[in-house]
Order: C-alpha cells, then structure tokens, then sequence
C-alpha cells in the first residue's frame, strides 16, 4: 500500500489547537444543531430535550438528580462507534505506517494538553463534591468518598468532550463526513452527555491560562473559570488551593521556609524568585569557581535546592553582564560540576572554548 509522508497542515492545526483553546460562551444553536445530526446518523431520535450547563461540574450535578429521568446513555452510538469505524476505514485507507504518520501530525500534537486538561477538570470535579461529605468516622467517610469516586467515574465515562476531543478530531478534519457533528459540537461548545431522551450541553470555560508546556497556570487568579464559577487554580500544572494565590504577593523568606507543604513550598520559591529569595535570606555561597557560584537552600523535610549562579560574559548593550541561575541536582558539589550537568556532561568533560 502507498505510504505517503504527512507534514502538519497549519490551517487544519491552528484552527484545532484555537478550538481546544476556547473561551466564550457557546455558540448555542449551532451546537444543538449538531447534538440532533448526531443522534440522526446514528440511527436514533433526537434527544426530546436539550438542558444547558455552566460548566462540567454543574452538568454532573444535574445529571446526579435527575437519576434514569434522562434514558440510558447513548454515547457508544453516538461517539464511540463512529469514531472506531472512521479510525479503522481511515487505517485500512493509509495502512499502519500511514495512520501513524497522519496521527503523528495532526492529534499527537494536542492530545497530551487535551487528556490532561479533561483529566484535572474530573478531578476538580471529585474535589469540589467530596467537600460536600461528612462522617462522624473516619471509615464512613472513606466509604462514602469510594461511593462518590464510584458514582463519578461512570457519569463522566458518558461524558463526549466537545472542544477537548480537539486531538483526535484533528486528525479526521476533511477526511471524515460522519464525524462532521461531533467536529462541529466540538467547534461551538463545551464538554456534553448523550442520553435517550435528553442530553446535557456545557458552556466553555470564560478564561484559561496555561504556561509555554500548555499546563495551567495562573498567579493571580482561576487557571480556568467556568461561567458558572467552577474553577481550578494552579501554578505550572500543579494544583493549588484558591487562598494560596491570594498569599503569593506578600510572601517572604520566612514565610517560605515556615511551609510544611514541600510542593507548595517549591512554588512559592519559584513565584519569589531563587535569586531574591538567596539575596534576602541570608544564605551564603558553598562554592565558587571560574564557571559561577554554587548556592544551596536548605529545605526542612524536602531535597535542598541547589543553584549555580552564572555571569554571561557577552556584554548587554549597555556594557552590563547579565546575571542567570541554574536549578542544579541538590547533591552537585561544585559551581562548574552544576554548569557541566546544564550540558548533559560530568565536570571533568566540560571545558568550554568561551563562557557564553
């Protein structure tokens, strides 16, 4: 079978990674438009009702009171079937080695931000019920947690992901007429559940921020915000509590060394500065050669961290040398032992032409 070499079309990437990407409210009639189109190609009657969420979490709630009042799910004939027919036909189309190309530049990269996106919205799902639990015993408690946990798992197994499908929906883009509705759902609405008789539309979140890896990540604020106003909060892909951001503008050494939370303790350090954080800490050089300065902060329950200080000896415009910090492992001993591992290398290997 031809095998044919698949280079990333821009225009069908640009428009999947903005779609992934979208805030606002849905576009409401056009997502409906494509809820009824889906259920007709799959051979069923169009949903008697269509009910709007302001966010997944408000969706799962919903669904949770409305117990069998909505039907049996009917995401395997909406969704799954068609998206594992389309998959094989496209596969027998282009042969293994084709389909791996064709995935490889178009849903392979997405597919690690849009899995996990969805995955912190489940968990931040999970969190925000469980606060609703209480047990006079500890092992009621874990009982009625596991109970949620279990509840959960199979109202979000019903879920179609809708804007997060984004990756997999790349990779059919021009290819694939049956996949036209879920693409188009996809394109004007968030996540959405396909019931007999109803099925549950989720507005798209109204802010997201994520850093240059596509985590979420956010200092000031909700990391994603949902119109509703479910939120997740986080810094560089880590979860953190909403009243940890408020405290980033006002902290100090010592309020960062008094962190018992070893990962909140690191984001701290990064949000401050490991350079301020040297400077106004007292701490005191453990070594220094002709490559920099090696600093090491001790942290009570956690690795010490350990940075090499480092001057570049290319002029700024101004005649200024730029300062740099390098995170090093907490066991280098030595400031040019630090730079060598920057490079992949052992210290007795690295011996520069010109330090840069």
């Amino acid at each position: 079978m031809l095998q044919v070499e698949y280079i990333e079309d821009t225009d069908i990437m640009g428009k999947w990674r903005a779609i992934a990407a979208a805030t606002g409210p849905a576009d409401r009639a056009a997502a409906e438009d494509g809820v009824r189109r889906a259920y007709r190609d799959a051979g069923l009657t169009a949903p008697e009702r269509i009910v709007w969420a302001g966010s997944p979490l408000e969706a799962v709630v919903l669904l949770r009171t409305l117990g069998d009042e909505p039907g049996p799910s009917v995401r395997d004939r909406v969704r799954t079937r068609p998206w594992a027919d389309e998959r094989r036909r496209v596969h027998d189309e282009l042969g293994p080695g084709g389909w791996t190309e064709l995935w490889s530049a178009t849903g392979a990269r997405l597919w690690d931000t849009t899995r996990a996106l969805a995955d912190r919205i489940r968990a931040g799902i999970l969190e925000r019920l469980a606060e609703g639990i209480e047990g006079d015993e500890e092992h009621i408690l874990q009982q009625a947690l596991r109970d949620l946990e279990t509840e959960l798992r199979q109202l979000l197994l019903d879920a179609v992901l809708g804007q997060h499908d984004a990756a997999w929906l790349a990779a059919f883009d021009g290819r694939s007429d049956r996949l036209a509705p879920l693409a188009d759902i996809a394109a004007t609405a968030g996540w959405w559940w396909p019931y007999e008789k109803t099925a549950v539309i989720c507005e798209r979140p109204v802010e997201l921020h994520r850093d240059e890896a596509g985590r979420l990540d956010s200092g000031s604020g909700p990391a994603l915000l949902f119109p509703d106003g479910f939120a997740l909060h986080a810094w560089r892909g880590m979860p953190v509590p909403a009243a940890f951001l408020d405290e980033l503008t006002s902290l100090d050494p010592a309020r960062i060394r008094d962190e018992e939370n070893a990962e909140l303790r690191r984001v701290m350090l990064e949000f401050y500065g490991y350079d301020r954080y040297l400077a106004e800490s007292g701490a005191k050089p453990v070594h220094r050669d002709e490559t920099g300065v090696l600093w090491r902060i001790p942290m009570t329950g956690d690795e010490d961290v350990a940075m090499v200080e480092v001057v570049n000896s290319t002029p700024e415009p101004d005649g200024s040398h730029k300062t740099y910090w390098l995170r090093v492992p907490p066991r280098t001993t030595t400031a040019k032992e630090g730079v060598a591992w920057t490079f992949g290398l052992g210290e007795g290997e690295y011996e520069p032409l010109r330090q840069t």
